[in-house]
């Protein structure tokens, strides 16, 4: 990616990033850091695509998003981009397996199979025997893990995280980062962490420092790790439907 981002109030203009480029390869575990205004949340919401950028562009799986209608920007989100974020966007009233199945809800899926990847899924997060439990009777790491289930369950080729671990003890945080890093090393899962928190950084393959809407630093920490692709169900298939593909095209 390589962009720029400027707020317009009234007659003048604010910038939020002023130039920010670099590339994240498939399967790296990356943390974004910088102070508050630094402009790094404002660079997740581009990632993610949440938001656009005033100029440049970004490539996901090299297809510029910058050129994608919003039609297309919510499938693509959809099908190829997970969410975490720190106050864990959970719906109340739902049990931990439907907050997982509802990304597979909109895609069509037969509520068999959903059931069936949601399950495993949570299981994957050790919290298969708290499928049927709300979020209020779950501590908040748990519910990050059923958060952290829930952006994994189409499979998507990159996981946006905004401070996941902003609102957890540091148990909670260590469990939630185990997890994370056992998907990213199983799966080959893109991730990309905004944090605060250097104990997160540290469990990360690359240090992106943003500071005043530039990168002010650039640091591998790590190797991405050889992984093995993980088997999937013979019946599992999420895929979007033919109306969903010609959107896309």
């Amino acid at each position: 990616m390589d962009v720029t981002k400027v707020y317009r109030v009234g007659h003048q203009d604010y910038p939020a990033l002023r130039g920010v480029s670099f590339k994240i390869e498939r399967g790296e575990l990356t943390s974004i850091m910088g102070p508050s205004g630094s402009g790094k949340s404002t660079l997740l919401n581009i990632i993610g695509a949440l938001d656009r950028a005033t100029s440049g562009r970004v490539l996901i799986d090299g297809v510029n998003i910058s050129k994608m209608n919003e039609d297309q920007l919510a499938l693509l989100r959809n099908r190829r981009i997970g969410f975490v974020y720190q106050s864990f966007n959970l719906i109340q009233r739902l049990t931990s397996l439907e907050n997982v199945e509802l990304p597979l809800i909109s895609r069509g899926t037969s509520e068999k199979v959903r059931k069936q990847h949601s399950l495993r899924l949570l299981n994957a997060v050790g919290l298969v025997k708290k499928r049927n439990k709300r979020p209020t009777e779950l501590s908040g790491g748990e519910q990050q893990r059923v958060a952290i289930a829930r952006a994994l369950v189409t499979k998507p080729a990159l996981v946006i995280a905004d401070e996941p671990t902003g609102n957890l003890d540091s148990k909670s945080t260590s469990e939630v980062l185990d997890y994370v890093v056992n998907v990213n090393r199983s799966s080959g899962t893109t991730f990309v962490i905004v944090t605060h928190n250097p104990e997160v950084s540290e469990r990360t393959h690359r240090v992106i420092s943003i500071k005043d809407g530039l990168v002010e630093k650039d640091q591998r920490i790590g190797r991405i790790d050889m992984y093995t692709q993980s088997s999937e169900p013979d019946n599992w298939d999420a895929s979007p439907s033919t109306d969903q593909k010609k959107k896309l095209d």
